[in-house]
């Protein structure tokens, strides 16, 4: 036989595509946060920003970085701002966490950075 039989190379990449197409969703989900629902119009931003995560069980940076407290957290800040002070901050704050506490973090990142922002849950 001179010919190169393919349908087998071509059902192996089917079945791969098939495995990345379920996969690849579940690689986008975060922490789990509740975040309040309200009726409003959703941002759509160019640059990636940086979301800060605040939890009952502590605060986040993206999905990784853990913070134990709020001075750790505007520590790192601080050195991230000296490369970048036009960065964009999304705080999602968990709706059993208290509301003075999401606050008292907008509050203080507010002073210092010009573009933060609450995350809520549009239904």
């Amino acid at each position: 036989m001179s010919e190169i039989n393919v349908t087998p190379f071509v059902d192996v990449m089917l079945v791969l595509l098939i495995v990345f197409m379920v996969t690849a969703p579940l690689l986008t989900v975060g922490i789990p946060v509740n975040l309040p629902k309200i009726k409003a119009v959703a941002l759509t931003e160019q640059k990636e920003p940086m979301i800060i995560t605040i939890s009952l069980e502590g605060l986040y940076i993206g999905e990784n970085k853990k913070f134990k407290d709020e001075e750790s957290l505007e520590e790192y800040l601080m050195a991230l701002s000296n490369i970048n002070s036009e960065v964009r901050i999304y705080i999602r704050g968990d709706e059993d966490v208290s509301y003075g506490r999401v606050l008292a973090i907008f509050d203080s990142l507010r002073g210092k950075y010009p573009n933060v922002a609450l995350v809520t849950h549009n239904p």
